[in-house]
C-alpha cells in the first residue's frame, strides 16, 4: 500500500468516525454521558478510527474498545463480522469488550463498572 492510499484510508475512516459521532444511537449517547466524565481517571474516545475499523468507544490507557451492539448485530453476517473484528483488534493488542445495547439501557451502572474492573486489568 503506497503512502498516499494509506492517507486517503485513514481520512475516510476520521470522515466515517465523524458521521457516527452525528448519529450515535441513545445506548451510545448514555454510555458516552459517563465516560466522558473520565471515571477513575480513565480518558475514553468515542467513534475512534482503530486500522480500517471504527470502535464505539476506545480507552488507550488500557488499550480497551468497547462496542456496543443493537439488535442488528445478531442478525445475516453481523455475527461473522464482529468476530472477524474482534480477531483482528485482539491481534494489534486490544482487549475488546461488547454490551448489548439493551443491556446499557437496563444496567447502565453494570456495564460501566466492567468497564472500569477491564481497564484496570
Amino acid at each position: 500500500m503506497t503512502t498516499a492510499s494509506k492517507l486517503l484510508d485513514k481520512n475516510a475512516a476520521v470522515v466515517r468516525a465523524r458521521e457516527l459521532r452525528r448519529s450515535s444511537t441513545l445506548p451510545e449517547r448514555l454510555l458516552w454521558q459517563v465516560l466522558r466524565t473520565r471515571p477513575n481517571g480513565f480518558k475514553f474516545r468515542r467513534q475512534h478510527p482503530i486500522g480500517r475499523y471504527v470502535v464505539d468507544f476506545y480507552c488507550p490507557a488500557a488499550r480497551l474498545v468497547i462496542e456496543v451492539d443493537g439488535e442488528s448485530h445478531s442478525m445475516g453476517q453481523e455475527p461473522r463480522r464482529d468476530a472477524a473484528r474482534d480477531e483482528w483488534l485482539k491481534g494489534q493488542g486490544f482487549q475488546v469488550l461488547r454490551f448489548a445495547a439493551v443491556d446499557v439501557m437496563n444496567d447502565l451502572e453494570s456495564v460501566v463498572t466492567a468497564i472500569l474492573f477491564a481497564c484496570r486489568c
